[in-house]
């Protein structure tokens, strides 16, 4: 199974559509699988907090949304939302979408997850910041969803390699079959690793340059970074192989010759 490679624009679009259309474009150009975007309600946002400017200079609208649609049916690649409450999650229903992602701060939002449960039928959930037992709860909330993906997240910005704990993906295989990983590191070294280890989806930030407005810059990939990467976890799939020991053609040829050399014509050494 490829992996599916999800690029996160989230906010790094500034609130600009002209921008979001041109990282949409650029994501399907550097072999991402799925582009992302953060869905919220700045009005919800506290009066004293010091983001709430910039929350309501990046919020989508329903207009927005229905573009980047457009947009991505038009490039080639799908859409994809992260939706912070219902009212937005329905906006997404209404243009016939069937995935959608939880962050990892709303897997213990049961309405949310209820609503999820009842209306998509794929479904990405970051794990972040989040005990076991919301995790469990989780699932058991989730069980109706026909693709449910469990991705493991460590939900500092930037998250330290020292930190990212990539076994954890070993353990959430207990709770579900197709588990990822999302990525907050500096670096993409640690999606190389996850994919490695068997990530069947991964998530990096994207941006057109890290010294834009925004906290997310710093720890995304620009496009040579994305499309290096993309790149290399194609061919760390390729090596993966299928498991089954099989000899290549060249192989074979060596096995006669070397047994041979080394063992004066017998096969058991």
């Amino acid at each position: 199974m490829r992996t599916i490679i999800i690029s996160e624009i989230g906010e790094n679009h500034l609130g600009d559509m002209d921008i979001a259309k041109k990282m949409i474009y650029l994501s399907k150009e550097c072999g991402a699988n799925l582009v992302k975007f953060q869905l919220y309600d700045p009005c919800r946002t506290h009066k004293g907090d010091p983001e709430r400017e910039w929350f309501f200079k990046v919020a989508l609208s329903r207009e927005n949304v229905s573009a980047i649609i457009q947009e991505c049916a038009k490039v080639g690649i799908r859409p994809l939302f992260t939706c912070w409450d219902r009212l937005r999650a329905g906006w997404c229903l209404e243009k016939g979408l069937e995935e959608i992602k939880l962050a990892s701060f709303h897997i213990a939002d049961t309405q949310l997850l209820d609503f999820i449960n009842r209306n998509f039928r794929v479904v990405y959930l970051s794990t972040g910041m989040s005990t076991m037992a919301d995790i469990k709860r989780a699932v058991a909330a989730l069980s109706n969803v026909k693709r449910l993906y469990l991705l493991h997240c460590v939900s500092d910005y930037p998250a330290r390699h020292r930190d990212v704990n990539l076994n954890m993906m070993d353990t959430l295989r207990g709770f579900c079959a197709y588990v990822g990983y999302s990525d907050h590191c500096l670096d993409t070294s640690a999606v190389l690793a996850a994919v490695a280890k068997g990530a069947c989806v991964i998530e990096k930030h994207f941006t057109l340059s890290k010294d834009l407005a925004g906290s997310d810059h710093i720890l995304s990939a620009t496009p040579s970074e994305f499309r290096a990467m993309v790149k290399q976890i194609r061919q760390i799939e390729s090596m993966l192989g299928s498991g089954k020991k099989k000899m290549t053609p060249s192989e074979r040829k060596n096995q006669g010759f070397l047994r041979k050399r080394f063992t004066g014509g017998q096969n058991n050494l």
